[in-house]
């Protein structure tokens, strides 16, 4: 695989690309849909609520928490884990401003 050359684009534009490849997975969203809905710490119902194999429920939990996204607290042998607020806001911010308004102008784009 070659290099990626990030150093061509603007920290935001790395950030953003990170940002997206955290969220690019189906089952990160729908745990991060269910931490919000929920908006508590919540431990171990992520296996019952999506289907998934613990391992594998482990592996999103572990990316979106490598991004930052979300939070863990070990509570005895389970990992408490809830959005992280500062860095959804961060993440609303960037999402909002990349995707603007797009005014029409009278005519069709192709």
């Amino acid at each position: 695989m070659g290099a990626t050359k990030t150093d061509l684009f603007t920290k935001e534009q790395n950030d953003m690309a990170a940002m997206a490849k955290a969220l690019a997975h189906p089952a990160r969203i729908a745990i991060l849909e269910y931490l919000v809905a929920k908006n508590v710490c919540i431990t171990s119902t992520f296996v019952e609520e999506l289907g998934l194999a613990q391992a594998t429920v482990s592996q999103h939990l572990k990316e979106l928490k490598l991004a930052g996204i979300i939070q863990g607290s070990i509570e005895g042998t389970s990992v408490c884990y809830c959005i992280n607020p500062k860095i959804w806001k961060q993440y609303k911010a960037l999402f909002n401003s990349f995707f603007k308004d797009v005014a029409p102008n009278g005519q069709d784009c192709c």
